[in-house]
């Protein structure tokens, strides 16, 4: 048996694993309202509609003060998307401190191409949603579509690669 060789938390680290939960909240705070019937699951029923008409619905169904809640969600959601990136980045560098393998290594900077591909998939998303909040059309709401998914998708293989990473043995099993 060997003891973690992991260092204290950076700063960085702690204030991002503080902030992110916080800006989290503000977020789910904020979708409550939005849940309405063509929207089960508010922003992100917006996020994956793939259709003008599907949209259209989701907007109507908001109302004004829903559309205004939807676009202060996404404003949150770009100061949300650098902390949750610089916070799983330096999580990352963290995590991997004691990890001197090529293969960790290797797997490591995946985890970390991952998280950026996430970030810039939700930048454009956010940004296709804002256009789609005035007239929404098939082409933006597909493209926000597929921008929702890739970043859901690099967001769960880069939480799995962090998990694959912590569980790579550092010593081999036998002497």
């Amino acid at each position: 048996m060997h003891s973690s060789t992991l260092p204290p938390l950076p700063r960085g680290l702690k204030w991002g694993m503080v902030l992110m939960p916080l800006l989290f909240v503000v977020l789910v705070i904020l979708n409550q309202p939005l849940q309405t019937g063509a929207a089960p699951q508010g922003m992100i029923s917006f996020q994956l509609a793939g259709s003008a008409q599907q949209a259209a619905a989701i907007l109507a169904s908001w109302g004004d003060t829903g559309v205004n809640r939807a676009w202060a969600a996404l404003l949150v959601d770009f100061i949300f998307i650098p902390v949750y990136l610089l916070t799983l980045l330096l999580l990352t560098t963290y995590l991997t401190a004691d990890r001197p393998g090529i293969r960790e290594r290797k797997v490591a900077r995946w985890v970390r191409l991952l998280f950026v591909t996430a970030g810039v998939s939700d930048v454009a998303e956010n940004v296709l949603l804002m256009n789609n909040l005035e007239t929404p059309t098939d082409a933006i709401g597909g493209a926000a579509a597929v921008c929702a998914l890739v970043k859901f998708a690099t967001l769960l293989l880069g939480a799995a690669g962090l998990v694959v990473i912590r569980a790579a043995r550092r010593h081999p099993l036998s002497s």
